[in-house]
């Protein structure tokens, strides 16, 4: 692997791992919840925030050494709906929103400091 390779790939890692600040199992617990299905595009039955929640804890579960181009693709595409979605906070009270919820799925707490 080239160093510029293995250099995009430390700071998508980084990056991800900054923005996720939620642990896989409490991740899967919020998954299983009415609120964490009740936001996202649900055309297919289950939304894109869902499915990316749940291959976010199969990556957080996967040694560093392990992950694969498709899981670090889907790391880019968290980093970036993670930061876009940051850049459209609501208001202050943020706790009960379609926001925080939708952020939740994608694996980031928004209501953690």
């Amino acid at each position: 692997m080239s160093n510029t390779l293995s250099d995009k790939r430390q700071s998508t890692y980084d990056q991800f791992y900054d923005l996720v600040n939620m642990q896989p199992k409490e991740l899967e617990e919020w998954l299983e919840t009415e609120k964490s299905k009740s936001v996202g595009d649900a055309d297919s039955g289950e939304s894109t925030g869902h499915k990316s929640g749940r291959k976010i804890v199969e990556i957080t579960r996967t040694k560093k050494s392990e992950l694969d181009e498709d899981q670090y693709d889907h790391m880019k595409k968290v980093c970036g709906y993670i930061k876009r979605h940051l850049a459209q906070q609501p208001g202050d009270d943020i706790a009960e929103t379609n926001w925080c919820y939708s952020l939740k799925n994608w694996g980031h707490d928004p209501t953690r400091k």
